[in-house]
């Protein structure tokens, strides 16, 4: 089974997956793999239903957490199909398996002010104009992680207010960027006189392109400077963005756009963060309202 495994995960490579994905999944199954072996089922034949429950009753006796559990669930669906396609198994076991569905959650987002004043972080004097210009970038655009850190000075175009971005299956999209982010980030290029278009827009300290836990990292440690009274992360930031546009008028299709999302509802999450805001303010304000009472 091992062997098949293998061949699984190399075939992976050639898809749209993290690198965090990849490993999670070759882990996955290596601990499939590990469990099968104890008991003596070697084969492939032997990945069945009863032996693939049997393996998630065994986890789940660790009190991991549902999102670890449904990753397990997902990584040996996929192995699944693989064999399958292949004809390596007869029955895709999965076809009979009902998986657990993933709660839905709304997502972290800061309050108008609390944006504020993270983009007023008193930051360190060594890196201001390159983390200044990060934090205002990813609150201005709503860019993923690896979206911001795979960004090149040529990408963001001064004169129309705009940066190009290369998202999620090498998907090409353009984002407006506010006057102050641009201002933030003609700032730092000052700072790189020698530049060139091609250059990576954002530095590491070692003067390499800035990796995605650098990022995340400047995001955390600006937070914390700023007292912002949560974990801040280039993700929440993403949802910050997004909230605060819609709860200012912002339609629900250009949004989309903006966030490089496949489908319309990918992005309806947002309507359900700005509903929660907007009974808020009617409980508040309406004259009959039971909360008012």
């Amino acid at each position: 089974m091992l062997k098949q495994i293998e061949n699984f995960t190399l075939s992976l490579k050639g898809r749209n997956l993290s690198a965090h994905t990849l490993r999670a999944y070759e882990s996955d199954l290596e601990a499939f793999a590990a469990f099968m072996s104890l008991r003596n089922f070697l084969s492939v034949k032997d990945f069945t239903l009863k032996n693939i429950r049997a393996y998630l009753a065994y986890e789940n006796i660790k009190e991991i957490s549902r999102p670890t559990m449904l990753r397990k669930i997902s990584a040996l669906r996929s192995f699944a199909k693989f064999l399958a396609n292949r004809g390596l198994i007869k029955v895709n076991p999965f076809s009979l398996f009902s998986a657990p569905r993933r709660e839905k959650k709304l997502p972290a987002f800061l309050t108008e002010g609390e944006a504020s004043n993270l983009m007023d972080a008193e930051i360190s004097r060594r890196f201001h104009y390159r983390n200044k210009a990060i934090l205002e970038l990813l609150y201005s655009s709503g860019l993923r992680r690896s979206e911001t850190v795979g960004l090149n000075i040529g990408d963001i175009n001064f004169d129309e207010g705009y940066v190009r971005v290369l998202g999620k299956g090498s998907k090409e999209r353009l984002v407006p960027v506010t006057d102050i982010a641009l201002e933030a980030i003609s700032n730092y290029l000052d700072t790189r006189p020698q530049a060139k278009g091609e250059e990576p827009l954002f530095l590491g300290s070692k003067g390499g392109r800035l990796s995605g836990e650098g990022l995340a990292q400047i995001v955390k440690k600006s937070a914390i400077d700023s007292r912002v009274a949560r974990k801040v992360t280039p993700h929440s930031l993403r949802h910050s963005f997004a909230t605060h546009l819609l709860n200012n008028g912002c339609d629900l299709k250009s949004l989309q756009e903006m966030l490089g999302h496949k489908s319309l509802a990918a992005t309806q999450v947002y309507t359900h963060v700005s509903l929660e805001r907007l009974k808020k303010v009617y409980n508040a304000a309406h004259p009959e309202s039971e909360v008012k009472k």
